[in-house]
């Protein structure tokens, strides 16, 4: 199935991806060149959303794990993806790339709330929208959030940047024999369990008709290529 150039697109970006060669925390060189990436695809026109992780900070689910209260560590994990937008935001503004950050918990002093109907009128005028803090509610992941705004923008697609380069049938750190899928069906995430996105995420995706691409974000120009419909990755649909 040829893919085609899309005109408005979710990019989903791993927190911990943000950390790039460290174990934890923001590293800004690493930051600048997703920046820099952002801004060639920008160039070309496309409308840009971001859903970005906190992974690199926290992580609710992790932090249940150890004993915390499962809502109130996954709030934690909303303000994680905050501090990793506003870098985003900085590295990106840098480089005069006119940015919006909205959140989905109200901090007015350092974000725009999120209402639709602005988001959809910042990517209009050609702004790149962060969409900060989850859902707002807890028991989502940010796969969800990204899902969810998705289909609120009418995004074209989800990008969804990993450090693999696409879908396997089976974990290739742990079977250096995977195969790489080229395409899928949103039903065969949810019977065969790859571990792209959570649940919810994939059932919004699929109740919406939102393509998904997941593709490796390592190799500099990705993003620019699966925009401009190179065929890399794994095609979802």
């Amino acid at each position: 199935m040829a893919r085609k150039k899309f005109s408005r697109v979710i990019i989903k970006l791993s927190g911990a991806a943000l950390a790039g060669n460290q174990d934890y925390g923001i590293d800004p060189q690493f930051i600048s060149s997703i920046a820099e990436e952002i801004k060639g695809v920008s160039e070309t026109g496309v409308e840009i959303a971001i859903v970005v992780g906190g992974g690199n900070i926290f992580r609710g689910i992790a932090g249940s794990a150890k004993g915390m209260d499962r809502g109130t560590a996954d709030y934690m994990g909303m303000l994680a993806t905050v501090m990793n937008s506003l870098a985003l935001q900085d590295a990106l503004e840098k480089l005069d790339i006119d940015t919006r950050v909205q959140t989905a918990i109200e901090m007015r002093q350092i974000a725009e709330p999120y209402i639709r109907r602005r988001a959809m009128r910042h990517l209009e005028k050609g702004r790149i929208v962060i969409f900060a803090a989850g859902t707002g509610n807890p028991f989502f992941s940010t796969d969800t959030t990204a899902a969810l705004r998705a289909a609120e923008i009418n995004a074209d697609a989800i990008l969804m940047a990993k450090n693999v380069d696409g879908v396997y049938d089976s974990d290739p750190v742990e079977n250096p024999n995977a195969v790489k899928l080229k395409e899928l069906d949103y039903i065969d995430l949810l019977n065969k369990g790859l571990g792209v996105m959570d649940s919810t995420a994939v059932s919004l995706c699929m109740d919406n008709k939102i393509p998904l691409i997941v593709f490796g974000m390592r190799e500099m120009g990705n993003i620019k290529r699966v925009v401009l419909g190179e065929e890399i990755g794994t095609y979802v649909k």
